[in-house]
């Protein structure tokens, strides 16, 4: 079963062009780990991230694309996919292996991580022309690195919420953790905004790096909370 969800998973990514190739293949990879170690409601939640980060890369296309702010058109290569989905994937094995429950708390704030980032990105880039620099609350243009607005990371927040309810439908999280992963995965954002705002700007690391370690900080946050 998780072969044949993942096999369906990739094409459709693909076909939407959500991803390249590349993408799809390292998608597909992630999707069978975090299925077969982290069950159906794991893959639930990944289906949900790519509709949420999908349908807020394409709001206002053609505004962003003006701006020099939009994704490319045939989506997000393998390096970038990984970077937002290896820390999920990794937890969910880890908990397959251990059957530790804090690691399934993990999986979904990696995932709320990467959903809250992204759509807050997304949404605050069509929303709004400037935002306000993490450091120094300096106006800077949409889209500059470490850049954060409010109608964003609201966005984002609800974003995560989503990952957490889905999370807590499909039986990853009980009531009482269900608050872990979206406050993690808030954090996550902040982190990667301030990683952004002063490594990633002076050039000594890349989106993707950016990307990897605020999916790995939240997922660590999350297990460090629900253990």
């Amino acid at each position: 079963m998780a072969v044949a969800v993942t096999l369906g998973f990739a094409v459709l990514a693909r076909g939407l062009r959500g991803v390249t190739f590349s993408g799809a293949v390292a998608g597909g990879i992630a999707c069978f780990l975090l299925f077969g170690g982290a069950g159906p409601a794991a893959f639930a939640a990944l289906a949900a991230l790519f509709a949420m980060t999908w349908a807020s890369t394409r709001l206002g296309y053609r505004q962003k694309l003006a701006l020099g702010l939009a994704e490319r058109r045939e989506g997000r290569n393998g390096w970038q996919v990984l970077a937002n989905l290896a820390a999920a994937a990794a937890s969910s094995v880890i908990f397959s292996a251990t059957g530790n429950r804090a690691w399934l708390v993990a999986t979904a704030a990696a995932l709320c991580e990467a959903a809250t980032d992204t759509v807050a990105s997304e949404i605050g880039q069509y929303r709004k022309a400037e935002a306000r620099l993490i450091t120094s609350g300096k106006r800077v243009p949409a889209g500059t690195d470490g850049g954060i607005t409010i109608s964003g990371s609201i966005a984002g927040l609800g974003a995560g919420l989503g990952i957490g309810l889905m999370g807590l439908a499909g039986g990853m999280l009980v009531r009482s953790q269900f608050w872990i992963p979206v406050a993690a995965g808030f954090g996550g954002m902040l982190a990667d905004s301030l990683l952004g705002a002063t490594l990633q700007r002076r050039g000594w690391i890349d989106n993707r790096t950016v990307n990897f370690f605020s999916t790995l900080g939240a997922a660590a946050l999350a297990y460090a909370i629900s253990a």
